[in-house]
C-alpha cells in the first residue's frame, strides 16, 4: 500500500492500481510493442492465468514520500528508442500525477528486447 496524506486525510493506494495505471499508460505509447515480466512473480502469474495482465513489467515503490516506477518494455524494430522512451517517461508521469496527485521522483524504463511488426 502507498499513503497519500494531506490536509483532509490519509488516503491509501494499493501498488497493483499503479501498475495498472502505469502498464496502460505506457501501452498507449507508439513505438511500444509490449511490456515484459520484470519479476519472476508476475512470470508465474502469467503462466498461470495463462493471460496478459496490465501490470506487466511494471513495479513501483516509494522512496523518500515520492513515487519511483520502474518498466521493462519491447520497442518495435526501426523505430528511435530514445523518442519512444522520453514519450513514456512524459506520459506516465503525467498521468501518475494527474490521477493521484503523488509526485513521481522517477521513471526509470529498461528496452528488454525489439520485436518487428
Amino acid at each position: 500500500m502507498i499513503k497519500l496524506e494531506n490536509h483532509l486525510g490519509i488516503t491509501h493506494i494499493s501498488e497493483e492500481f499503479f501498475a495498472n495505471l502505469v502498464g496502460r499508460a505506457a501501452s498507449e505509447c507508439f513505438g511500444v510493442a509490449g511490456l515484459v515480466n520484470s519479476t519472476p512473480y508476475q512470470g508465474l502469474r502469467t503462466m498461470i492465468t495463462k493471460s496478459e495482465l496490465p501490470d506487466k513489467g511494471v513495479k513501483v515503490h516509494v522512496s523518500g514520500g515520492r513515487l519511483v516506477i520502474d518498466l521493462h518494455i519491447v520497442v518495435t524494430y526501426g523505430m528511435n528508442i530514445a523518442a519512444i522512451v522520453q514519450s513514456i517517461i512524459n506520459k506516465v508521469r503525467y498521468t501518475v500525477e494527474d490521477a493521484t496527485g503523488m509526485e513521481v521522483a522517477k521513471v526509470n524504463v529498461y528496452v528488454d528486447g525489439m520485436r518487428a511488426e
